[in-house]
């Protein structure tokens, strides 16, 4: 698959662009409804549809097949993630109004990292081939974990990632707005929000090693890993608002995503005694996840939406009115030194 260096470029640039636009139209603090996520949800699967279509007019019929079977797979994985963001927005505490501000900066946390192990995973893949032996052992070991584990939850409250940076990071119980940080009596100190930022980035991090070797075994087109895992993840956020309060109801689902992975490191530990065509994959991935959410709402038919219930990570509350008023010189000064600038 020969890719133009400017092809690159405007990718990137759409990916820029629809930040931008998502960034503008919430750019002010706000619950985001189960309506406008489900309006913003259509908007991101549209885009990534679209980018196939494009693939599959520009470059054929089997890589436009290895984009959506990678975009499948790398959306069907994701789910994961969003459930683990619910536990964590619950076990801080953290209001509605601010949750899509920390979704949008872990998002494109999220685009940088996987840029980079996508770029070291094709790396390794041409200069050591055996690589992708290992990528299959580790994708069915991970699989078989999970299984073995669906009933375990995610404990913020006990993350190793909190207790360090607890330890290094002064921290206030008060979230401040959006705001990451603030300077209380003369100190730089973080809110909760930065705390829930760092580990929605470390959980990403952790997701993308199962998720990058997974689209690793319907294509070796770096192009197409990237866009792939961009446009599926670009739509999380969304993803996130609509699917947060139905948790629940996805009983089987982790069971399907486990599957998903064991059958698609198979398909790489196979890959030179026989070659599995790439429709058959994502008809095989697209089944499995249609079984476990299919089978899930059967099971769990009557029940609405609820609240995630998790352990606590500490007792977080809402600044004042006179705390924030406090700061409130701080802010202006700031706000009148940009003006200056400009």
């Amino acid at each position: 698959m020969s890719v133009p260096l400017w092809a690159w470029f405007v990718v990137l640039g759409v990916i820029v662009a629809m930040l931008v636009v998502d960034l503008v139209a919430h750019r002010k603090a706000h619950v985001i409804g189960v309506r406008e996520a489900a309006a913003w949800s259509i908007v991101w699967v549209l885009s990534g549809i679209t980018f196939g279509i494009v693939v599959w007019n520009s470059w054929g019929a089997e890589f436009g097949q290895q984009y959506f079977a990678g975009y499948v797979i790398e959306k069907s994985l994701a789910v994961d993630n969003v459930f683990v963001w619910a536990i964590i927005f619950a076990a801080f505490a953290v209001p509605r109004e601010f949750q899509h501000r920390v979704l949008f900066l872990g998002v494109l946390g999220a685009l940088v990292f996987r840029g980079i192990f996508i770029a070291a995973g094709a790396a390794l893949i041409e200069n050591f081939s055996w690589i992708l032996y290992v990528f299959a052992a580790f994708l069915i070991l991970t699989g078989i974990q999970m299984i073995r584990t669906r009933n375990e939850h995610v404990h913020p409250e006990k993350s190793r990632t909190l207790k360090l940076f607890r330890r290094f990071v002064p921290m206030t119980d008060a979230y401040h707005g959006q705001r990451f940080l603030i300077r209380k009596a003369g100190v730089l100190v973080a809110t909760p929000l930065l705390a829930v930022l760092v580990l929605v980035e470390v959980t990403d991090i952790i997701f993308a090693v199962d998720s990058i070797p997974a689209i690793f075994a319907v294509t070796s087109e770096p192009f197409l890993v990237f866009t792939a895992n961009a446009f599926a993840i670009l739509g999380l956020r969304a993803m996130y608002f609509l699917l947060a309060d139905l948790i629940h109801r996805f009983r089987y689902l982790k069971i399907g995503l486990a599957f998903v992975l064991v059958w698609v490191g198979v398909k790489m530990a196979l890959l030179d005694v026989v070659k599995i065509p790439t429709l058959v994959s994502l008809a095989v991935v697209a089944l499995i996840i249609a079984v476990a959410i299919t089978a899930s709402l059967i099971a769990t038919r009557g029940q609405g939406r609820r609240e995630i219930e998790v352990e606590s990570a500490g007792a977080f509350r809402l600044a004042t009115e006179e705390e924030m008023a406090e700061l409130e010189p701080v802010f202006r000064s700031r706000r009148a030194m940009a003006g200056s600038r400009r």
